[in-house]
């Protein structure tokens, strides 16, 4: 299994922390930016289409639980399996940057925001 290290790149466009993720570091996944099998994903599909590295930088909704591609069904049940709070990456993403948000992944070992 590889090291955790802070890596803008590797901050999925829903504000969760690939870095962290078991499947990244196994080298089973390689990334939500470079993952050309999720398709299915409409955060990647609407952030690749409006070239945005995150919803961090969407203006539309100023809380992306707002958003019906970023707050859908799916995302709530993943949030309560995982007890994740992925609007809360996206507001960090905002206040500290893509590389401040890596960082303090990184630097507590952990892929998401916990609840």
């Amino acid at each position: 299994m590889e090291e955790i290290v802070s890596d803008p790149n590797l901050v999925a466009y829903c504000g969760l922390y690939c870095g962290a993720c078991r499947a990244y570091l196994r080298g089973c996944c390689p990334g939500c930016h470079e993952n050309s099998r999720a398709g299915w994903c409409k955060v990647r599909a609407c952030c690749v289409e409006n070239s945005f590295a995150t919803c961090a930088d969407c203006r539309q909704f100023a809380d992306p639980r707002e958003c019906g591609k970023f707050n859908n069904w799916v995302a709530r049940l993943f949030a309560l399996v995982f007890r994740s709070d992925r609007a809360a990456c996206i507001r960090q993403v905002r206040q500290l940057g893509l590389q401040g948000h890596a960082d303090d992944m990184a630097a507590h070992k952990r892929q998401t925001l916990r609840r």
